[in-house]
């Protein structure tokens, strides 16, 4: 399968190696930064340099004989993106978290020869497909709440956090609406807030309001849960400054200058630690039960090829979700929903594997 890749950043390169990997996929990386497709050199994938932003380069590159668009652009690439790939006739995955894309992306799909599957991520992505097959456990679903956390291992500043990934996508999480489903009721909460406390593994955790995780599961579980929501897990302390730099100072206002000053002062890690925490409850056999699915997937410190945390959930994610596609166990054409995949097939993937060779956490608090 012919793979165009578009973007080589940190997560887009740990996804061409892993696809280029496996000899199943002849994998072109294509980008406007030359410096981060040299990185690529040696790793028999192909690499172009293209300006991303132009719509008729990138259109002209796509026609190349590509069968599939992976886009590990910036989420405000992802629906002229997207709409390129219908027109050279690929189908498309992608990475976003953003929902107003995700939406408009759907509407692309209908009617649509192609495969449209976008949010293929961590969250969005891999705790949409665990909260839907826990869900399936239940004749009645009263509760799905969905915490996912990608944490510096060492937090060392006020913050308590370090950059383990986009900046844009982080602050694009804390500033736009959020979906739940409140009382039956799907509506719309704000970024930042229903604050809670947890403990997991004898560490404290808060959690709050942030866009994009929950992907289509609205719409799924329509009619059929009480209460859905996702929040983002961090340590105590995060969301305070959050609110007193995006609300108080009003760099919501001026998101810019926000993110200039994350850039230049919060660095960035490879030390890093994804918390995936899923609780649905509901009713079975007459039974109120919980059903919780809880784990700690780490760095890779190996020497020769280290890969942060982030970069392996995000990427085996989306490569997963290709994989799976290529072997016909996916719809072929038309939008496709994290929650098709079957948690047992993704686990069972050569890249979801990921997943399972994770820590699972024993006790929660």
């Amino acid at each position: 399968m012919n793979i165009a890749l578009l973007g080589a950043g940190h997560i887009g390169q740990t996804i061409a190696r892993l696809l280029a990997a496996t000899g199943d996929y002849q994998v072109t990386v294509i980008d406007k930064n030359p410096a981060a497709l040299a990185r690529l050199a040696g790793a028999r994938i192909t690499t172009r340099l293209v300006d991303t932003e132009d719509g008729a380069a990138l259109l002209n590159e796509l026609r190349r004989g590509h069968h599939t668009v992976i886009n590990a652009l910036p989420y405000h690439l992802a629906v002229v993106t997207a709409t390129l790939a219908r027109e050279a006739g690929c189908h498309y995955f992608d990475l976003t978290e953003d929902v107003a894309a995700t939406h408009q992306i759907r509407r692309l799909a209908e009617g649509a020869a192609t495969a449209f599957m976008p949010q293929c991520g961590l969250a969005p992505g891999f705790i949409g497909i665990v909260a839907h097959h826990l869900a399936k456990g239940f004749e009645t679903l009263h509760d799905v709440k969905m915490r996912v956390g990608a944490l510096p291992a060492f937090p060392t500043n006020a913050l308590k956090y370090n950059l383990t990934w986009s900046v844009d996508g982080l602050i694009n999480e804390y500033c736009h609406p959020c979906e739940a489903i409140r009382d039956g009721h799907k509506l719309d909460v704000l970024p930042l807030e229903g604050l809670e406390h947890f403990s997991l593994d004898g560490t404290e955790y808060e959690a709050f309001n942030t866009s994009g995780g929950l992907g289509t599961l609205c719409d799924t579980l329509a009619g059929r849960v009480r209460t859905l929501d996702y929040k983002s897990v961090r340590y105590p302390g995060h969301q305070a400054l959050m609110k007193l730099l995006l609300e108080d100072l009003q760099l919501k206002d001026d998101q810019q200058t926000l993110k200039d000053i994350l850039r230049k002062s919060v660095p960035g890690t490879m030390q890093d630690v994804v918390l995936v925490f899923v609780t649905v409850s509901g009713l079975r056999d007459g039974q109120l039960l919980q059903e919780v699915f809880a784990r700690k997937i780490f760095a890779d410190r190996t020497e020769a090829a280290p890969l942060s945390a982030i970069q392996i959930t995000t990427a085996a994610g989306i490569c997963a979700a290709v994989d799976l596609f290529r072997e016909g166990v996916l719809p072929q054409r038309g939008f496709i929903r994290q929650e098709q995949v079957e948690l047992p097939a993704f686990l069972a993937n050569r890249f979801g594997s990921a997943y399972q060779q994770s820590r699972q956490v024993e006790s929660i608090g």
